[in-house]
């Protein structure tokens, strides 16, 4: 007998976007935009209208409605006008008086159909109501600490939409919550410091909070009303409610609140940089509504809350990351100063101790072990930079959880259950190390985490809601406090520090030129088969699809143009990239021309050019202090075109886009820095940054080759300088190149 598998994703893998009914509170029709035609309708519809939704599908909203008591000229009108306008965030709602009772209609637009959801007025109070938002707005300014705001926010919430149970819930890196404030009823127990699994709000509810910051369970006990189609919608095309308000909840999650006793709540998003930082979890223990004008003012309350929490949280980290860049700075100079590079940077006042939180560091250099703090015995550490040596990773690995990569951590946890490395040179078997201890943590949880399996009708295993909710204490191990981007920012930078010297100082003797030469050899045998093997019948494709679509372009039908003409960019596409090829395979061996060189001119050569390019949008260049650079010409056009041509690239999404310029005259070198406000990128990922044909996650959706910054990178090495970066997503990305003030060879 074959054992029966754990569904263990049911919960993940659940639609909730198109469940296929809507909460019983409200109704709903879905019309074509042109033709105003109803194509979807609620069953219950008729208890608002007086007609079945049967009778108003394929009907235009003016045919369909003429007998109603709803206004239908003002509603048409209304729908024009949201249409002309391109927006319904401005207009909702709409309301109206239908049976003696006040309507709010709230309407938006969404994969190609209007949604019109009507619900009912509530007893709103406006002025109170924006009365507690000008509060929220004064405490939100006077609030001392973080903890401070968020109870205070609880509160406010608490008092407009009148629930039961308001708390403020934290994802953590895995997507556990953890409850940090709570305004709750008297009587009830406190869920303050709880946390619940990630299991609890599954990855794609996440994902529609980000889209819908308010959603409201108005009565979990309530029957939901069924959309109804018009007779001929194709069956795969279920209605999308991903941004309704009346949306059905999920029957897992109807369980999941029936074993907290809970029959209504609310959900309020908070965003932090765009992303989910946790949320305003409401729960009441009796059904309760709260009305649009209500959601209104508790959603502007979290994002009064959000912004905050970013301001601070920003703040924050621009204090951390420029005092660990003044840490890194004095290594820089210690390491430009010392001729000795262990001296440099575990002997002298400021030590790469300095750079982070940890507390302990090691660096392994010319086959010896120095430690700084606390840190694994010296096999520990050796056994840790051969399980590196081993691995696929390259420039740098962070983790604040060691063990669960590396068991054999778990033995010195207390020194090092956190790690921070950067890459040397694996051959050389080199590196730096920084350690955080195990931070042992007792976290409460709100039930036992895992979920209970039942068996099913079909006699499969399934994951259902939990039933307890009583405090559940477990002990956490071999984890550390994490690794900060701003850390990982400086460690990053340091790292090139210490090359450049390490390649200054041993150029001729280390194992690494031994490799360059293989390198080289087989770069020129490559450029030959790119030159010949490949070009040649690369303008044979193109050169024969050119003649097919002019000799028979008139025959073909258009789809049939259409693949031709792909076949033709795509050559185009390949051409170009073969001619990155080469130029990045013989730039290694190309003899350097190096001349003072007029940035000024180069600089407004490459803003004129690129503006021609994008003059289809608004992008600003500032162009600050531009010193002179010893670089061969050619070198320095193709670096500073690719960091500038990147940048505004990836700063297309933002209207207001910007890129700024600027260099300046250093102790031994001049060092140029660019800073767009583009999508940027984790530093986490910054160790692919100049790998060849590897391109970030966030990029893909743009046009590129991935080989734009390995060009970069050989350029700066080729002149003896240095490159690094700082970025953090959706907040923009800056490079800075440094070039020796005295000609390398």
């Amino acid at each position: 007998m074959t054992p029966s598998i754990v569904d263990l994703t049911n919960c993940e893998r659940e639609p909730i976007h198109i469940l296929g009914s809507i909460q019983s509170y409200g109704y709903l029709v879905a019309i074509q935009p042109e033709t105003y035609t109803i194509v979807h309708a609620s069953d219950n519809i008729d208890k608002l209208l007086g007609i079945p939704a049967s009778q108003l599908l394929g009907q235009s909203i003016e045919q369909a409605l003429a007998n109603s008591e709803l206004p239908v000229g003002s509603l048409v009108e209304f729908l024009n006008v949201g249409r002309r306008s391109g927006s319904w965030d401005t207009l909702n709602p709409y309301q109206l008086i239908l049976d003696q009772q006040n309507w709010n209609l709230i309407i938006h637009e969404h994969n190609g159909l209007i949604l019109l959801e009507w619900e009912p007025v509530g007893d709103q109070n406006t002025a109170a109501n924006q009365q507690l938002i000008s509060q929220a707005l004064t405490e939100l300014q006077s609030s001392r600490t973080i903890k401070e705001l968020l109870q205070n926010t609880a509160r406010r919430i608490k008092t407009i939409i009148g629930y039961d149970r308001v708390m403020v819930y934290r994802f953590e890196a895995d997507w556990h919550g953890h409850v940090v404030a709570e305004e709750k009823a008297d009587h009830l127990e406190a869920y303050l410091g709880l946390h619940y699994p990630a299991s609890d709000i599954p990855r794609q509810a996440r994902e529609l909070y980000k889209i819908n910051l308010v959603r409201q369970i108005a009565d979990a006990t309530s029957t939901p009303s069924r959309i109804l189609s018009e007779t001929d919608w194709p069956a795969d095309q279920p209605l999308d409610l991903t941004h309704s308000v009346l949306r059905a909840v999920s029957p897992v999650h109807i369980e999941y609140l029936g074993n907290m006793g809970v029959q209504a709540s609310m959900s309020i998003s908070l965003l932090y940089r765009g992303e989910l930082w946790g949320l305003i979890s409401c729960h009441n223990y009796h059904p309760r509504f709260v009305d649009f004008s209500a959601r209104q003012a508790a959603k502007f309350v979290s994002q009064l809350l959000s912004a905050a929490l970013e301001f601070r949280k920003d703040e924050e980290d621009q204090t951390n990351l420029l005092k660990y860049r003044q840490y890194g700075q004095y290594i820089h100079e210690q390491l430009l100063i010392d001729e000795n590079i262990v001296q440099a940077l575990t002997k002298r006042a400021h030590t790469i101790l300095d750079l982070t939180e940890a507390t302990g560091a090691a660096l392994l250099f010319s086959n010896k072990i120095y430690r700084l703090g606390k840190t694994p015995d010296e096999a520990e550490i050796m056994g840790l930079a051969d399980w590196l040596k081993a691995s696929n990773t390259e420039n740098f690995l962070e983790t604040n959880h060691l063990p669960a990569l590396y068991p054999p951590a778990e033995s010195f946890k207390a020194e090092g259950a956190g790690l921070l490395a950067v890459v040397l040179s694996k051959e050389l078997n080199e590196y730096v190390f920084w350690f955080k201890p195990e931070r042992i943590q007792e976290v409460t949880w709100a039930g036992n985490p895992e979920k209970p399996v039942t068996v099913g009708e079909d006699g499969q295993q399934r994951l259902s809601p939990r039933k307890s909710f009583d405090a559940w204490t477990q002990l956490v191990h071999n984890t550390s406090n994490p690794w900060t981007e701003a850390e990982v920012s400086t460690v990053v930078k340091l790292r090139e520090d210490i090359l450049q010297v390490v390649t200054k100082q041993a150029n001729e003797i280390r194992l690494l030129n031994q490799r360059l030469q293989l390198a080289y050899e087989e770069l020129d045998a490559f450029s030959y088969t790119v030159s010949h093997d490949l070009r040649t019948p690369l303008s044979s494709i193109r050169c024969y699809s050119e003649i097919l679509q002019e000799e028979y372009g008139k025959d073909m039908s258009a789809d049939a143009q259409a693949l031709f003409q792909k076949i033709i960019d795509s050559t185009e596409r390949m051409r170009s990239l073969i001619r990155h090829i080469l130029y990045y395979s013989r730039m290694g061996r190309t003899d350097l021309d190096t001349q003072e060189i007029d940035m000024k001119e180069l600089l407004e050569g490459i803003r004129e050019e690129i503006m021609v390019t994008m003059k289809d949008r608004a992008l600003t260049f500032e162009i600050g202090s531009t010193p002179p650079i010893l670089a061969d010409p050619t070198m320095a056009l193709q670096l500073f075109t690719n960091l500038i041509s990147n940048s505004a690239k990836y700063t297309r999404p933002n209207p207001d886009a910007i890129i700024r310029i600027s260099g300046k005259q250093s102790d031994g070198e001049v060092i140029y820095t660019l800073e767009d406000n583009g999508i940027g990128f984790d530093m986490k990922q910054a160790g692919r940054m100049f790998d060849l044909f590897k391109r970030l996650e966030n990029a893909r959706p743009y046009e590129g080759s991935g080989v734009g910054l390995a060009i970069v990178k050989r350029i700066i090495n080729r002149h003896g300088g240095k490159i690094w970066f700082h970025s953090e997503p959706n907040r923009g990305t800056t490079f800075s190149v440094a070039f020796p003030t005295v000609t390398t060879t």
